[in-house]
């Protein structure tokens, strides 16, 4: 981690002082208020017998990221068989890449991250569904040497965690903002943690506004494999009806195609991040100041 965060800031060696400049264009649509991603990881057994019913009565679209990493191949208790996730497919929502062995990505990976995309893009076509053009990071690991390979993979758009702006183990983070986020680097407003509550959740939502999306992780729904990264189900539903009370728009990934040119991007992929981890902690020195 040390060794990738050197490897940021020497790359990326940007003014902290003030915002970075948006690239030229505009949004095929206007971006509505309050505009929300949801997306789910590790092919979770719960995303298809608890969050699919609930997603399919309010109407919203979502992502399931797919990956045969953990104990996907044998444990059919715990994990989705290819023909449910072919069923949320059919369903209408949009099935992304998690790579093949659920592989972090790092400097050490990157050699074999096409072969891990490839993989699930192929296993997507044998069960008839189409190849991702969604990428989510496994364990929100992510490199800037990545960019070249998810294009060349077909990717459109990428989602990593609140990381770097935030610690990950709280789950906060922060909205996506179009003209300054890289497409292949999209931020999580929100990583669902069991010790979440509606306040937690509702915090992640209220980033949306001027031009601002909401891109919200969660794991299973239960996860019994990852603890860690569970959501009770009853609190789930709690999320979702929040959602529907606010009036918000709930979207897949790829969907974001219909307000974001995906080949619109800046010039300094981490000059946002920098940007906010620089205002956020001049708020942190405020508050300790002024507390």
């Amino acid at each position: 981690m040390k060794a990738l965060i050197l490897l940021m800031a020497v790359v990326l060696v940007v003014g902290c002082s003030s915002r970075p400049k948006a690239p030229q264009g505009s949004p095929k649509q206007s971006i509505p208020e309050k505009l929300v991603v949801l997306t789910f990881d590790d092919s979770v057994e719960s995303h298809y017998s608890v969050v699919r019913p609930i997603l399919k009565r309010h109407d919203f679209g979502a992502t399931f990221f797919v990956t045969e990493g953990f104990t996907f191949l044998k444990n059919k208790k715990d994990y989705m068989t290819w023909k449910q996730i072919k069923a949320l497919h059919e369903d209408g929502f949009e099935i992304g890449n998690h790579t093949r062995n659920h592989m972090g990505v790092s400097q050490d990976t990157l050699g074999r991250l096409p072969g891990e995309i490839s993989y699930i893009a192929r296993q997507c076509e044998k069960h008839g569904i189409p190849r991702p053009v969604s990428f989510a990071y496994p364990g929100n690991a992510i490199h800037p040497n990545a960019f070249k390979i998810l294009k060349s993979q077909g990717i459109r758009f990428a989602r990593r965690g609140g990381y770097p702006e935030f610690p990950y183990k709280d789950g906060r983070g922060v909205a996506y903002e179009p003209a300054l986020d890289h497409p292949l680097l999209i931020p999580s407003a929100g990583d669902a943690r069991p010790h979440w509550t509606l306040t937690d959740f509702k915090r992640a939502v209220a980033q949306g506004q001027r031009g601002k999306i909401v891109v919200l992780q969660f794991h299973g729904v239960p996860d019994n494999d990852h603890p860690w990264v569970h959501t009770p189900p009853k609190l789930f539903e709690q999320y979702m009806q929040h959602l529907k009370e606010e009036k918000c728009t709930v979207i897949a990934l790829r969907d974001l195609s219909r307000y974001i040119d995906h080949k619109n991007i800046p010039a300094e992929p981490f000059a946002i991040i920098e940007s906010r981890k620089a205002k956020l902690s001049e708020t942190d020195r405020t508050r300790s100041q002024h507390p």
